[in-house]
């Protein structure tokens, strides 16, 4: 039974094709435990190559252990091991975030560098049913709107995918046991100055024993409504804000008019994807806020943080920010002497290496960008970038424009101006921040690699020990 939900979810969310490489987040605990028993009784079948990730948190006092049984799973199953880990702590006071959040960044961050390493790899990660609803109530109490009810889901930029996501964790739990596999237990889940683990052990069992045995299946499947639809009207807002946003002076300016004639739930909807589209993001922003917004009179503004300003002028209102212009620049660069653009106070240089030596590779699309040198003539062209511009980015089936992969990657407005972009011919190679392109990327034939690296990036970056398994591609 329960391999037939897998099935099914694999198929309704289109999760895997034939010949996928499967990058699994494995901690080692109950639910990746049961991911991989599973992975490895249809991986046949489906023609999946798996690979096994970990990442050592180092925070809990059984991270050492769990380290280990994580190798001894790989090595019992043959299975190809990446692993990673970061000095958590750090990185928490250093973000001003809770060690949590802390420890999910770096995580992805690991995950995502490594299925790149691995070739274009999904990554799967073993969110349950459970989870789902545990972050649906927890949402909930906070007063989310639909966007966080939507809560956990199935595919995430077509490279995250969570094939546990509509089975419940006492039927893995289940599983594991007719099938004699054992896992590790994550003390922590027992902690309950956590927020999620006081859902899980006292709410939770509470609510199946007085109010409903089914609540977990039923927010399971609310969230899975809401999501549908989330998508659906996140689509409508998008066009609505293209609509009725105007540009000039350099500045985007929202018809308010407009604005006020639309269902108030539109309306809200607009007004964050018109903060978010020169923004870069929405954190910060509260429900107040907007309501605040939708509210403003003519000749007032609202400061919602630090250099983020609304105003309303004339019936448009108008996101106040420091934007300055960006000079138009273009280089042409030979890759060997440094790369100074004064225009935006970048400094790049680059240099010729054997792939075997820079195995493993440290991917970080913010500094570095690794392209075949025989796909590539010099002098490179680098620019900012211009109207009509196309890229292909690692993995994508064709050509975008531009200023959608920005947008989608949620990259603010005030920086899509200054990001240089690395040229071979008329071909886009690299954009700072961005994969490389598809056209260029290294792979299987690849002998000499040719190294991009912004020297002026004081960004964090993480510190990984990996073992470096023989792998297929």
């Amino acid at each position: 039974m329960i391999l037939k939900t897998l099935r099914k979810t694999i198929q309704t969310y289109k999760l895997f094709a034939k010949g996928d490489k499967i990058l699994l987040a494995y901690s080692g605990g109950l639910d990746s435990t049961g991911l991989l028993a599973m992975l490895l009784e249809i991986k046949d079948e489906c023609d999946l190559k798996l690979f096994l990730g970990h990442f050592n948190h180092g925070i809990r006092q059984s991270a050492e252990t769990d380290e280990e049984f994580v190798k001894q799973m790989a090595d019992k199953f043959s299975l190809p091991l990446y692993l990673g880990r970061a000095d958590v702590r750090s990185y928490s006071r250093q973000k001003r975030i809770n060690l949590e959040e802390a420890g999910r960044v770096l995580r992805y961050d690991f995950l995502r560098e490594t299925a790149l390493k691995i070739g274009n790899a999904k990554i799967a990660t073993a969110h349950t049913m459970n989870d789902q609803a545990e972050t649906f109530l927890m949402r909930l109490f906070r007063g989310s709107g639909p966007s966080g009810l939507a809560s956990i889901y199935p595919v995430v930029d077509d490279i995250i995918v969570r094939p546990l996501i509509h089975i419940e964790r006492k039927e893995i739990e289940d599983y594991l046991k007719k099938k004699g596999m054992s896992f590790c237990v994550d003390e922590s889940n027992f902690d309950r100055r956590f927020f999620r683990n006081r859902i899980r052990l006292d709410l939770i069992p509470y609510l199946q024993t007085h109010f409903d045995s089914k609540i977990i299946p039923h927010l399971g499947r609310a969230a899975s409504i809401i999501q549908e639809e989330e998508i659906a009207f996140k689509k409508i807002a998008e066009d609505e804000a293209k609509r009725i946003t105007k540009c000039s002076d350099g500045m985007l300016h929202l018809d308010y008019e407009a604005l006020l004639s639309m269902p108030r739930g539109l309306a809200r909807r607009v007004v964050r994807e018109f903060i978010s589209r020169i923004k870069g993001d929405l954190r910060g922003i509260a429900f107040q806020d907007i309501e605040s917004i939708l509210s403003l009179r003519e000749g007032k503004e609202i400061h919602l943080k630090k250099q983020l300003i609304i105003q309303k002028s004339q019936n448009m209102l108008s996101l106040k920010m420091d934007i300055p212009s960006v000079t138009p620049y273009e280089y042409k660069w030979d890759g060997k002497s440094q790369l100074k653009i004064k225009e935006v106070g970048m400094v790049f240089e680059g240099h010729i290496q054997k792939k075997s030596e820079l195995i493993p590779f440290s991917y970080d699309d913010k500094k570095v960008a690794y392209v075949d040198f025989r796909k590539i003539k010099f002098p490179l062209k680098v620019r900012n970038r211009r109207k009509g511009d196309r890229h292909q980015p690692l993995g994508s089936p064709g050509h975008k424009k531009i200023k959608e992969i920005m947008r989608a990657k949620n990259i603010p407005f005030r920086e899509r101006d200054k990001i240089p972009l690395f040229l071979s011919g008329n071909e886009i190679v690299w954009i700072l921040g961005l994969p490389v392109s598809e056209k260029a990327r290294v792979d299987d034939k690849t002998e000499r690699v040719f190294v991009i690296r912004k020297v002026t990036d004081n960004d964090y970056s993480i510190s990984q020990k990996r073992e470096e398994p023989t792998v297929d591609g």
